[in-house]
């Protein structure tokens, strides 16, 4: 384990760095963001990870929902999260340009867009339906290699907005269409994960319901982020 004694850490910055176990003690931590998977967070002796997911629950019921079982909480909680980002698309608009600006190294909106497509084929397309098809071109995966450019993704394209939309428009219908038969026990089955070594290599062995949490999950996350950095953008603009 490495220890840091003494050391002056003063704006250091964590990104995608695994801190799992790490024991804080006697720091001095204010005016401090932490963004990402955190459970079991104990600060000054309280577990306060409840706390925040309960705060969260509040601020965005839709979360509620993506961790429903049911087959019609699921289809609601996809119609709330395509408004959400049909709402944020209108709001670029407004702003021509913005959607290819980003702050404190985040992706754009367009390149969020872009992963979302990516999320679409692999985690829906590949896990829930078995497809051995190619990528969708346009997206972005993740920065790993083997997969960073593989399976059919080209990252020498630049798309404009309204192809990224018009990409994502048609994977929104595939997955509503899909929502809108499935069954609780279809969820429940194993997914059908076609056996190669495409991405996500770790997707074997769980349920459908599992694989399609993860693509609600990553719609409403990014959503989240990309209107953080708009509203970010806008108060850089206004100063």
């Amino acid at each position: 384990m490495t220890r840091y004694v003494d050391e002056d850490l003063h704006d250091a910055e964590f990104r995608e760095c695994d801190l799992t176990g790490a024991r804080l003690i006697g720091v001095v931590m204010q005016d401090a963001v932490i963004d990402g998977l955190v459970t079991n967070l104990v600060v000054n002796g309280v577990e306060v990870s409840g706390y925040v997911e309960a705060e969260l629950d509040r601020r965005y019921p839709v979360r509620v929902l993506i961790r429903s079982e049911d087959p019609a909480d699921l289809r609601e909680a996809a119609r709330q999260l395509h408004a959400g980002w049909a709402a944020t698309v209108e709001r670029m608009r407004r702003t021509p340009g913005i959607e290819r600006r980003s702050v404190n190294d985040e992706w754009s909106a367009v390149q969020t867009m872009r992963h979302l497509v990516f999320v679409h084929d692999s985690w829906f397309r590949r896990c829930c339906l078995g497809s051995t098809e190619l990528f969708t071109p346009m997206g972005i995966g993740p920065s790993v290699e083997p997969y960073r450019e593989a399976h059919g993704l080209d990252l020498s394209l630049e798309p404009s907005l309204d192809e990224i939309v018009r990409g994502r428009a048609a994977q929104v219908a595939e997955l509503e269409a899909w929502l809108g038969e499935v069954t609780a026990a279809q969820l429940a089955a194993p997914a059908p994960v076609p056996e190669d070594d495409v991405w996500p290599p770790y997707a074997r062995g769980r349920s459908v319901r599992r694989c399609l949490g993860t693509v609600l999950n990553e719609t409403f996350e990014h959503h989240r982020f990309c209107v953080r950095d708009l509203d970010l953008i806008d108060e850089q603009d206004g100063a």
